[in-house]
């Protein structure tokens, strides 16, 4: 069996999404050597959006359209793009960082983890199938498409009761659907939701099957007391039942929140110097595609700086 082949770069990315893009074209623009490594196609999870309505510039966009973009904005600088690497393990050292994957091993002064996250599923037979066709992980990115439209978020928490409040600008109705009998929100978000006139809360239930032709039109649920099935008609779907950080591979050695997001400050700088998160992956209030650009714009132009600071000390 032959051996790895060893690349050295000054500036890794992990992740080829909106950050992980973003960081690219601004580490390059820096002019330091820098590459994209991802475990898939470069797009991120964006790129499965139907459509999107809110990043500026583009008054309505394809998800996919957009990370093109994206890929093609990267493309005219001087970044090496490595697809369909699975990671197999990650040693985060000052100055000194290792990725290992399937096909190569790649050494880096400078990391950024731009890995994202992604929502939980709800594990249930039709939810991959009308995945943006009525099945929705982004009320912010797709509840404009659900105008005078029925639609049914599932999940008790902060994020599930603000974007119900939320989806009711354009919804006719939405069904708020928890398994208990009271819902884990701040008082302050459960008021406002509980004084909105377009929320129905369905107590004590669980979303077990999306039916729908073409696109999603009736949820099969099941009650949590007394396991009687019933059929709700919906036109859309939104589970909220969290968010799961793509962060396993970096759980001993960088600090996270109790969620598994990384944290850093305002530069994006984790705590192992050098490495830096953007995205998703990171704590952050909101998880979007602009945001996450920003984010890699930011631990980019970071990473330069430490890199500049290396430079430095060494000719001295």
């Amino acid at each position: 069996m032959s051996e790895k082949e060893i690349l050295n770069y000054d500036l890794l990315i992990l992740g080829g999404g909106p950050a992980g893009l973003s960081a690219g074209i601004y580490g390059a623009r820096g002019n330091v050597s820098t590459a994209i490594v991802d475990i898939s196609m470069f797009g991120g999870q964006p790129s499965l959006y139907l459509e999107v309505e809110n990043y500026p510039g583009f008054k309505l966009v394809g998800g996919f359209d957009l990370m093109n973009e994206f890929e093609e904005h990267a493309d005219k600088f001087a970044i090496n793009k490595y697809p369909n690497e699975e990671i197999i393990s990650v040693d985060l050292k000052e100055n000194d960082n290792t990725v290992e994957t399937s096909k190569k091993i790649f050494k880096a002064k400078t990391l950024i983890i731009a890995a994202g996250a992604q929502a939980k599923k709800l594990g249930i037979p039709g939810e991959k199938e009308f995945a943006g066709r009525g099945v929705s992980y982004c009320a912010i990115c797709d509840g404009s498409f659900f105008r005078d439209k029925v639609v049914t978020v599932v999940g008790g928490g902060n994020a599930a009761v603000e974007e119900a409040i939320y989806l009711t600008k354009f919804a006719s109705k939405v069904n708020l659907m928890h398994r208990r009998d009271s819902l884990r929100a701040d008082k302050i978000v459960q008021e406002r939701a509980f004084k909105n006139p377009k929320i129905n809360f369905i107590w004590n239930a669980v979303p077990v099957e999306i039916k729908g032709e073409n696109t999603v039109s009736e949820l099969i649920i099941k009650n949590t007391k007394t396991d009687e099935v019933s059929s709700l008609k919906t036109d859309g779907v939104f589970p909220y039942i969290g968010f799961a950080p793509n962060s396993q591979l970096f759980a001993s050695q960088l600090d996270m929140d109790s969620a598994g997001f990384i944290v850093t400050d305002e530069y994006m700088q984790t705590s192992v110097p050098g490495v830096y998160a953007a995205g998703d992956i990171r704590t952050t209030p909101l998880r979007q595609i602009i945001t996450a650009a920003a984010d890699g714009a930011v631990a980019a132009t970071s990473a330069i700086k430490y890199l500049e600071k290396l430079h430095e000390e060494v000719v001295v």
